[in-house]
């Protein structure tokens, strides 16, 4: 099939021009797709992105078959196949690189806040009613025809945020659609947010204490690296969400002041400066990845980057802490004491980057070597010998830093 083949599959949908404006590859997926599974569609956010001419990330499919069927066909094509969510109807298939996800349409049959027991239908309106916000519920099928049961479109172009249905119903199915709500509202809300959708909340938001860490943190990190995130802080604060995920507090003002420097949109960097809480609680509280923790620390705990930092001095920081560290803790300090752009700062932040690491010449074995017997006083003359490079600028060579050591050993050996 030529680059772009499939478009012969739009026949004159409201969506036809913006599906054949999709990358090339795409393309080809969904021809091959539509011409094994015609009646599946195209759902959810992929759907939503090309009415509001957004970027679309992922491409989402629904099917009424059966997903041992989806699975049985794909597989009889020779496309590959993951089984990513058999019990929830979900099959992935992977071609040219590029992952399609099918879910079998569903409808829950219980859910405890958290969990969903489904059963699958053929009806397209009830699986489009399980979903959680009306902009999130319409499919478009092969022709470029979308199906909006529950008024997306017109939401969509308002800039408002509702969930399908009752609101409270919605977020007792899955309390992390109190959260949703806030990071789809910063990409997509204008103005003030669906009252409906803020009195269940209000009355709902309880149920965010019995999700997992890592659901919340997942939501969180993109509510912190999304748009308007001051703002949707605030609104969360006000309903009393934020307090259920940070209790210790928050300090709203400094994150404003991070952003008015420039600092990137890093979502460990942004929690570090809105939490009050320590590293160790919130890592704890937010199951955060070792990696996370090793950031969070290094931004909050250390001695401070500063454009003044003389030759040596910069040397010295290098030489104790990698340049990433000290980036991310520059940006915490800029912000406490300026609380805008500086080129300064970014000059400093260049500069460390730039650098290469002062490495400590000298190891344990070169002390045993020098007749030091092995034990606890090894470590101890050879933090001696590094306090003393790291005194002169952390220049010293191998050379100038054995002879360092034999002058602390000599005669004691």
């Amino acid at each position: 099939m030529p680059a772009g083949g499939g478009r012969e599959l739009n026949r004159g949908g409201e969506l036809a021009d913006r599906l054949a404006a999709l990358p090339p590859d795409a393309w080809r997926g969904l021809a091959r797709l539509w011409g094994l599974l015609p009646g599946a569609r195209l759902v959810g956010g992929v759907v939503r992105d090309l009415l509001a001419g957004r970027a679309v990330a992922d491409i989402d499919m629904g099917t009424p078959e059966p997903p041992e069927r989806v699975q049985a066909i794909l597989t009889g094509a020779g496309i590959k196949v993951v089984a990513t969510g058999l019990a929830h109807g979900t099959v992935t298939a992977v071609i040219e690189g590029r992952p399609y996800e099918i879910t079998t349409l569903r409808r829950d049959e219980r859910t405890d806040g958290r969990h969903a027991v489904v059963a699958w239908t053929d009806d397209w309106e009830e699986d489009a009613a399980r979903r959680d916000f009306t902009i999130n519920a319409m499919s478009c099928d092969r022709d470029g025809v979308v199906h909006d049961y529950f008024g997306g479109r017109v939401d969509l172009a308002a800039g408002r945020v509702r969930f399908v249905g009752d609101a409270a119903a919605r977020i007792r199915e899955d309390a992390l659609r109190v959260l949703r709500f806030f990071r789809f509202h910063a990409r997509y809300g204008r103005g003030a947010p669906d009252g409906a959708a803020m009195d269940a909340i209000m009355a709902c938001r309880d149920g965010v204490c019995r999700l997992s860490a890592e659901r919340v943190w997942s939501e969180l990190r993109r509510i912190l690296t999304g748009p308007a995130v001051v703002a949707t802080l605030t609104l969360m604060a006000e309903c009393g969400v934020l307090a259920i995920l940070l209790p210790e507090g928050c300090d709203l003002p400094a994150l404003a002041r991070l952003i008015g420097s420039g600092a990137p949109d890093d979502a460990v960097l942004r929690l570090a400066v809105l939490a009050r809480a320590e590293p160790e609680k919130l890592a704890g509280r937010l199951r955060l990845s070792r990696a996370d923790v090793a950031a969070l620390v290094a931004i909050r705990l250390g001695p401070e980057p500063d454009p003044a930092l003389e030759e040596d001095d910069r040397r010295r920081l290098l030489a104790d802490e990698p340049a990433q560290a000290l980036v991310g803790r520059s940006w915490r300090v800029q912000a406490e004491r300026l609380g805008t752009a500086s080129p300064l700062w970014d000059a400093l932040r260049a500069d460390l980057l730039a650098r290469a690491r002062p490495v400590f010449p000298l190891a344990g074995r070169d002390l045993v070597q020098a007749g030091i017997a092995p034990g606890p006083r090894v470590g101890q003359v050879l933090e001696q010998v590094r306090a003393w490079w790291h005194a002169g600028g952390c220049r010293a060579g191998r050379r100038a830093c054995l002879a360092q050591l034999e002058r602390l050993t000599a005669g004691t050996a």
